[in-house]
């Protein structure tokens, strides 16, 4: 551990009114490579790029939905965006060039700008199926995003700790978040796990028209994965019909670089994201986690020289 640690959408006319440093000339290109449309990662990214075209003299934004973490760090390491989001675990798995996770080779280009919120396994069930745990989902219909995505490398640790496997379900689809809950609205499918912030709008959406259970993963199952999966709880209430507290894994999100970025740009991607704290809570609830305080926590790869140097301008490194 180095610290304590497809449609794109223009942003550079979205600017608002933002409280930000004062401008500084960057890289003049800014892509934002997030994830898709209904999951968290992308009202964030819009949020990032119109903070980004807003305070960075002379920059161009672009918000680009991609199939997330994998993805977004493999087109870091190609240079065909200069920030986006990733699972903590895929960014390791990057890193040391996982072969099986989706990465032929190690991403050494890799720098990190921040650990941001953590993601929660969220396996949401229909309620007919009677899935509360991981054994009721043996024989079930179960959607795991798309091949091995962030979400879906999260599926494979879950299921091997829990010592299942893909051949215990009755049939696996890999399917993005919103059309997971429509298949599931349309008794086309009973359950899906997902991988990200509380409160997401994809689960929202389906537990205010359709009676859904949460499948408990308990902590001696997190606890068997490792590192960087912790137990959590998904607390009640946080969807229509969950009146309890439901045990889960939450594994962190970081905001990743690589070290083609200039340390200008660098440096005002970091800044300008934490002037801004309330631009981004406002894009999406699970932002109310991100801290300058937390932002070196668990980071697998090296810190990009720029955003080492806001750290160190606010005495976070010494």
């Amino acid at each position: 551990m180095f610290h304590r640690i497809a449609a794109a959408v223009p942003a550079a006319a979205l600017t608002g009114i933002l409280a930000t440093a004062p401008q500084a000339q960057a890289q003049d290109f800014i892509n934002v490579l997030t994830g898709g449309t209904s999951g968290v990662y992308y009202p964030l990214g819009v949020a990032l790029s119109e903070i980004y075209a807003a305070g960075i003299d002379g920059s161009r934004t672009q918000v680009q939905a991609t199939k997330a973490s994998v993805e977004n760090l493999n087109l870091l390491a190609q240079g065909r965006g200069e920030i986006a989001f990733a699972l903590g675990d895929s960014v390791k798995m990057a890193w040391e060039g996982n072969e099986e996770a989706g990465f032929p080779r190690p991403l050494s280009e890799l720098r990190a700008i921040a650990a941001i919120y953590p993601n929660y396994i969220q396996i949401v069930a229909d309620a007919d199926s009677g899935a509360v745990t991981l054994d009721d989902l043996r024989g079930k219909t179960l959607s795991v995003g798309a091949p091995a995505s962030g979400t879906e490398l999260n599926a494979r640790a879950i299921f091997a700790a829990a010592g299942m496997s893909y051949d215990d379900l009755g049939r696996v689809e890999y399917l993005p978040y919103a059309e997971s809950a429509e298949l599931i609205k349309n008794r086309q499918l009973q359950a899906t796990l997902q991988s990200s912030g509380l409160g997401v709008a994809f689960i929202q959406d389906l537990s205010a028209t359709h009676d859904i259970t949460i499948v408990e993963i308990p902590e001696e199952v997190v606890t068997a994965i490792g590192e960087p999966f912790v137990p959590a709880t998904i607390p009640a209430g946080t969807y229509a019909g969950i009146d309890q507290d439901i045990p889960t894994a939450a594994v962190g999100n970081m905001l990743i670089t690589h070290e083609g970025v200039s340390e200008e740009t660098a440096y005002q991607m970091t800044k300008l994201m934490f002037d801004n704290l309330d631009r981004m809570r406002s894009a999406h609830g699970a932002a109310a986690a991100i801290t300058p305080e937390t932002a070196l926590d668990g980071l697998p790869i090296p810190l990009h020289p720029g955003a080492e140097r806001y750290y160190r301008e606010i005495g976070l490194i010494q």
